[in-house]
């Protein structure tokens, strides 16, 4: 056997804590994963129990709410990181059913704004409420603390990543 060292015990026992520590992270990100899929399960069918309407509608609308002036598709689809392609569809739905309007951008024929119409304000601030309580009920084994210290880590590891 070689010799290792005076070190070498320190150096073992450091690589099992190293070990030891991601394999717990690892743990945790399939708990959090499996976690987060049965949450994002009970949502979409909620949402469509109770509203007749899908996850990806209720996220374009809850993007448009935040702006009341509208969005460009481009900049819509930027805000929900999925591509025009998959925006335009449900924007079209939407509109379909008078929750969205296009909007000509004023100086470019080629631009329109994606807003909600007034039905559309009233029918997500509905939807929204319902999605706030089945959030709530679906995570009331945290505590309000837990939850906020939960919410503040992984806020810094998202912008240590967007930093990165």
């Amino acid at each position: 056997m070689a010799n290792q060292g005076p070190d070498a015990p320190r150096q073992a026992e450091h690589s099992a804590e190293t070990g030891a520590a991601s394999k717990a992270r690892l743990r945790l990100w399939l708990r959090m994963l499996k976690s987060t899929r049965q949450v994002e399960a009970a949502l979409r069918d909620r949402l469509r129990t109770e509203f007749d309407t899908t996850l990806p509608r209720f996220d374009v609308m809850a993007a448009l709410d935040r702006f009341e002036n509208g969005l460009k598709m481009s900049a819509l689809s930027g805000v929900l990181r999925v591509s025009n392609g998959n925006v335009t569809g449900i924007v079209d739905r939407l509109a379909e059913d008078g929750l969205v309007v296009r909007v000509q951008v004023p100086g470019d024929r080629r631009a329109s704004l994606v807003r909600l119409t007034r039905k559309g304000q009233e029918e997500f601030a509905r939807q929204a409420a319902a999605h706030e309580a089945w959030i709530s009920e679906l995570l009331s084994d945290f505590t309000t603390e837990e939850a906020l210290t939960l919410a503040d880590r992984f806020d810094a590891l998202a912008h240590r990543e967007e930093d990165e």
